[in-house]
């Protein structure tokens, strides 16, 4: 259990709320662990098996706290809240940021600078560690994105935007395959491809980049974001624009280190993956594996470069989307994007 921006997200499937006079009781197994006052809080995000009492939903409807439930995979089921909800202001303000393309824009560039600023510290975290790679253009295309990060500010336009973003993400994949520090030569990565993935690593980025958006879209959902409303993807009918948004910033950091670790400790091998035709795909042990792996780097922590706290890594994509919520309510001066250290 742990509250972040008032919100109280409980993840022991063995814990249960009720209402306790004015406050939220949270017992474990018949013993209290946790009471908090309800005007502490804006929200609650029940994670797999964690319950709670009617009177509870009822007590938190009047308060105004909004309730939302999670599968055990963060994945989004449903949302109680009261008759009067502050919801759908909050999505007012996002729409109206998208339509107006200065804001739009100003928006649309915190999501690209920092996928650009993260691949660069994951580039230069590589480039420390393996001495090595800064010979064989690691080094070289650090410059490149650090001279994209640059430009970003200045961009005058969305579309130019996205053409920073798109010369910055070509720079980092030419030299992703050096990070893979494997001897397998059944495990080479030449260039990103999707739709299919031409091998291995391009079928777990791909993967992962999937889960890591669903996500995405939970906790867009939680804080009552439309995810489909975006600033740097156009909107499209049945794609989540703003979770793809907000997975700019986690693909290095997160989901890339986590791939690369995969294969650099050989949890992972060639002959974990099937050959169709021109793509590649996990097969179905390897998939319950590397899951496995996923929900265990979810229970790591690092400390938020914002909040100065400790945040579960399963907890950064509910983190970010309810600063952007804040941003775009004008509670906060800016949004605070993710920035790796």
């Amino acid at each position: 259990m742990r509250r972040l921006l008032n919100t109280l997200y409980v993840t022991n499937p063995d814990a249960y709320l009720r209402k306790k006079d004015d406050s939220i009781s949270v017992t474990i197994e018949g013993s209290e662990v946790m009471k908090m006052p309800f005007h502490l809080l804006d929200g609650i995000a029940l994670f797999g098996h964690a319950g709670c009492s009617m009177p509870l939903l009822g007590a938190c409807s009047s308060h105004g706290i909004t309730v939302s439930i999670l599968d055990e995979r963060g994945r989004f089921a449903a949302r109680v809240e009261g008759p009067v909800s502050g919801n759908v202001l909050l999505r007012r303000d996002q729409f109206a940021n998208a339509s107006d393309a200065f804001r739009c824009l100003h928006v649309a560039k915190r999501f690209v600078a920092a996928k650009i600023h993260n691949s660069r510290i994951v580039l230069q975290h590589f480039a420390r560690d393996y001495p090595d790679l800064k010979a064989l253009g690691v080094e070289e295309a650090v410059g490149k994105l650090r001279g994209s990060l640059a430009s970003v500010a200045t961009t005058p336009s969305l579309e130019q935007l996205r053409g920073v973003e798109g010369d910055a993400a070509h720079a980092y994949y030419q030299v992703f395959g050096l990070l893979l520090r494997t001897r397998d030569e059944g495990l080479r990565f030449e260039s990103r491809s999707r739709r299919p993935p031409a091998d291995p690593v391009n079928s777990a980025l791909s993967f992962f980049y999937v889960l890591m958006s669903r996500d995405l879209v939970s906790a867009c959902e939680t804080v009552g974001l439309d995810p489909q409303m975006g600033y740097l993807h156009a909107c499209r009918p049945g794609r989540a624009s703003l979770a793809l948004d907000l997975l700019e910033e986690f693909r290095a950091p997160y989901v890339d280190r986590f791939v690369l670790s995969l294969f650099n400790r050989r949890q992972l091998a060639r002959s974990d993956f099937a050959f169709e035709g021109n793509g590649v795909r996990f097969k179905d042990a390897a998939m319950k594996k590397a899951l496995s792996l996923w929900q265990e780097k979810k229970q790591e922590q690092i400390n938020h470069p914002y909040l100065g706290e400790k945040v579960q890594l399963g907890l950064l994509p509910h983190v970010q989307a309810q600063l952007l919520a804040r941003y775009l309510r004008g509670d906060l001066d800016d949004y605070p994007a993710f920035l790796w250290r």
